[in-house]
């Protein structure tokens, strides 16, 4: 898809976002959304689509590194329990607790017995959350092996974007069949009726974000709150200059061809 055209589309459903954010805020609403699939398929940029209109104090993005000594040593979802959102707040996890399912289980980072039990608590867990009010969605990003490489090499030939491969990027490589299997399993013990996954296909990124957006927004109730009105007046003089006694401004930044 074209930017120009991506760009178009993705306008109106920017509006609609404010909107839902608007909604969330006046009626304490806690929205949880959790950002899972192939690597590169497009998580960072979807999660940007979606927090760039709204309020950072009110849209939090969470990506986790890995655990420390500390957390090691804790209940295995101790520590995302910590980043739920409070009333009016909108939680976008760039991967989730579903990395024990994920990335632990095939780079053999967690025991079969840890990843059983995760597989048997995560229904149990997502459950509370939502008995307790959170709406909570689960989101897959798939993506052929074709565009994974193509991405990969990109992000090896850019130097704006090397940052974002890591060792476990290189090794996971040829896991492609391996991260299936464990993605089915992970689908069979963890797709229910309370908290289902929505698989949505990123092959083509652009396409992909306007897809999980529609879906995302077509899934939360009427989201429909008048805007506040601002009682804004004319000021009663022109506008004023910035005047600075003890400092002033740095010299501005060198334009091309002055």
């Amino acid at each position: 898809m074209k930017r120009k055209k991506y760009e178009e589309l993705l306008e109106p459903l920017e509006h609609e976002l404010v909107a839902m954010a608007r909604w969330a805020k006046t009626r304490g609403e806690r929205i949880c959304v959790l950002f899972e699939g192939r690597d590169t398929a497009g998580k960072g940029g979807t999660i940007k689509a979606i927090s760039e209109r709204i309020n950072p104090r009110q849209c939090r993005t969470v990506a986790l590194p890995r655990p420390g000594e500390v957390e090691a040593g804790q209940w295995y979802f101790q520590r995302y329990v910590q980043h739920l959102p409070a009333a009016g707040e909108i939680v976008l996890f760039d991967r989730s607790w579903y990395n024990r399912a994920g990335v632990e289980r095939v780079m053999g980072f967690a025991s079969d017995a840890e990843v059983t039990a995760f597989l048997h608590q995560a229904p149990i867990f997502e459950r509370l959350l939502v008995d307790d009010g959170i709406r909570l969605f689960k989101y897959w990003l798939s993506c052929d092996q074709e565009h994974q490489e193509e991405r990969f090499a990109e992000r090896l030939e850019d130097p704006l974007k090397r940052w974002k491969l890591s060792p476990v990027d290189a090794a996971a490589r040829s896991r492609y069949q391996d991260y299936t299997a464990a993605r089915e399993a992970m689908f069979a013990a963890t797709h229910t009726p309370h908290a289902p996954w929505t698989v949505v296909d990123f092959n083509d990124q652009k396409h992909g974000r306007l897809t999980l957006i529609r879906d995302l927004l077509d899934r939360l109730p009427d989201t429909v709150v008048p805007e506040q009105e601002i009682d804004w007046p004319d000021l009663p003089h022109k506008p004023l200059t910035e005047e600075f006694r003890m400092l002033e401004p740095i010299r501005p930044y060198l334009l091309p061809d002055e």
